[in-house]
């Protein structure tokens, strides 16, 4: 169930740009973090590279590309390995994606706790209790 928001700014004017980078987003996000892409939710947005900013100079002036990719899962159900395999992937994809890429690209893995954390009304520490119940007669 996690959340992933994604900020972007690229040269492409390929107007199916945002939902191909949030379909590939969403296919690391399964393979590499082993999450249900049915409960992943994905926000897409462009920033012009005019007002995309690295070293005091902006990605037009520098002719690059660049992302900030900000995904939070629960506390515990990764490993260091696979988000560090998760961060390359990532960054790997994005440049395939959206151009030459500024080397300050990032990935952010949020590491939420449990039962600050949830979708539907519920936290997943609710549903992970709820989960391990007997169920009633």
């Amino acid at each position: 169930m996690p959340i992933i928001q994604i900020k972007f700014s690229s040269a492409s004017a390929d107007r199916h740009l945002p939902a191909r980078i949030a379909e590939e987003a969403v296919r690391i996000t399964t393979d590499v973090l082993r999450k249900n892409p049915q409960l992943t939710a994905v926000t897409v947005e462009q920033v012009p590279a005019d007002r995309w900013f690295v070293g005091g100079a902006s990605l037009a002036e520098q002719r690059k590309s660049s992302f900030f990719l900000d995904i939070k899962v629960v506390d515990g159900t990764n490993t260091k390995d696979e988000k560090a395999a998760y961060v390359a992937a990532v960054f790997a994809a994005m440049g395939d994606l959206i151009g030459e890429l500024h080397p300050e690209s990032y990935v952010y893995v949020h590491d939420v706790r449990a039962e600050a954390y949830g979708f539907g009304g519920l936290t997943q520490e609710h549903r992970y209790i709820a989960g391990r119940l007997p169920q009633a007669a």
